[in-house]
């Protein structure tokens, strides 16, 4: 079978047909909107659709499927790969699913693209995997942390230090987009997401959890010290520099960090949602094994590739997450008084939308687009033998 070579050098323009994996997750979501709020044709790609957007092609697509992947890329110039497994407790709890999704389900996603000839593609990683870089290994002096000073994207990865299954498979498959791009010319961008939050985002999360607590008069349960620190990104700063990595000329075969601005504990973050619910408890409960601590990042090449900066501030992000739960919550109500069930929440935009696909061939949770979910250790769900308790989503 022939295989069509992606062209050198191609155009980038403001109106392309794309794809996008994971499209009805709570980033996957936001990116579609991006992308199609700026001209281009989006094909969405999932296993369940949520609400979707009636602008986009939506179609149901395993990742897992090789040939089902490289039909549906048929036509699209660029493939934005946000599927795959994000939850790092179930990643914990099932490592074995955790490979398959991440590293065979890229795996499938560039060779679909390669026989598709899909230009390129643009790939969800994740700031764990700078958990990997030895402790006072390379920085450089920009705008990535206070004093200037951050490790950049091309500082020096030990693999001994991966730690936690889901760095590894992020890192595995980061490596698979450098491969393809050696051994069969295909481009690549990896973007290594901070941690994303805002309205619509799954309940696992690290804010929404807070705020489901803090409603309900219950403690706040910090693990360990709660000085883990995150750069948290609200989702739709996040998924304009999708659009933006796109066509910005610099960003073909980058890697590029996008952390939000503002340095955030763990405990930060508890004292900001308490703000809001002054009555509740902070309680601390034991650290989380293989947990990523944070690192300083630098935010340089983001700025100078794709001219872009998070804008929205985290109290901000805040009020706004607090603000979308309480109308939602309300919402539920007044449906479960009337006698109908609540659909799952996907908000649009101004507010943010997502979802949570299930695997057709296993029973599934929702997991996060990425990152670290700062909680306590979460017990693994009850799995009966065959059925795998990991998400496909984003």
């Amino acid at each position: 079978m022939g295989v069509a070579i992606p062209a050198a050098a191609p155009v980038w323009s403001n109106d392309m047909r794309v794809a996008v994996t994971g499209s009805s997750g709570f980033i996957g979501a936001h990116v579609v909107d991006r992308l199609l709020d700026a001209g281009h044709e989006v094909r969405a790609l999932d296993l369940a659709p949520g609400r979707p957007d009636t602008r986009a092609d939506h179609q149901v697509v395993d990742v897992l499927d090789l040939e089902a992947v490289a039909d549906a890329l048929d036509g699209c110039a660029a493939i934005f790969h946000l599927a795959g497994m994000s939850n790092v407790d179930l990643a914990f709890a099932d490592p074995v699913g955790t490979v398959r999704l991440n590293v065979e389900g890229t795996g499938n996603v560039c060779e679909a693209a390669r026989r598709a000839g899909v230009r390129r593609v643009l790939f969800a990683s994740t700031v764990w995997v700078y958990g990997a870089v030895p402790e006072g290994g390379d920085v450089t002096r920009g705008a990535g942390a206070p004093g200037g000073v951050g490790l950049p994207e091309d500082a020096r990865i030990e693999l001994a230090r991966a730690g936690h299954v889901y760095t590894s498979t992020k890192l595995a498959a980061e490596l698979l987009l450098h491969s393809y791009r050696e051994t069969y010319g295909l481009p690549f961008t990896i973007l290594r997401y901070g941690i994303p939050y805002g309205p619509g985002m799954r309940d696992e999360l690290v804010l929404a959890r807070f705020v489901a607590h803090a409603a309900a008069g219950e403690p706040l349960t910090v693990a360990g010290d709660g000085r883990q620190f995150r750069r948290y990104v609200y989702v739709r700063d996040l998924a304009d520099a999708h659009v933006r990595a796109l066509t910005a000329p610099g960003a073909e075969n980058a890697t590029i960090a996008l952390e939000g601005a503002e340095r955030i504990s763990v405990l930060d973050m508890a004292e900001a949602v308490r703000a809001h619910f002054p009555d509740v408890k902070i309680e601390h409960v034991p650290a989380r094994p293989g947990d990523y601590r944070g690192r300083e990042v630098s935010a340089d090449r983001a700025a100078q590739l794709l001219d872009w900066r998070p804008t929205t501030s985290f109290q901000d992000g805040v009020r706004q997450y607090v603000e979308w739960y309480q109308a939602e919550r309300a919402d539920h109500g007044r449906l479960a008084a009337a006698g109908r069930r609540p659909a799952p929440a996907v908000p649009t935009a101004p507010t943010e939308k997502a979802s949570g696909p299930t695997r057709k061939s296993a029973a599934r949770k929702s997991a996060r687009q990425d990152g670290a979910p700062a909680t306590p250790p979460v017990t693994p769900p009850a799995r009966r033998p065959g059925i795998s308790a990991t998400p496909a989503e984003r």
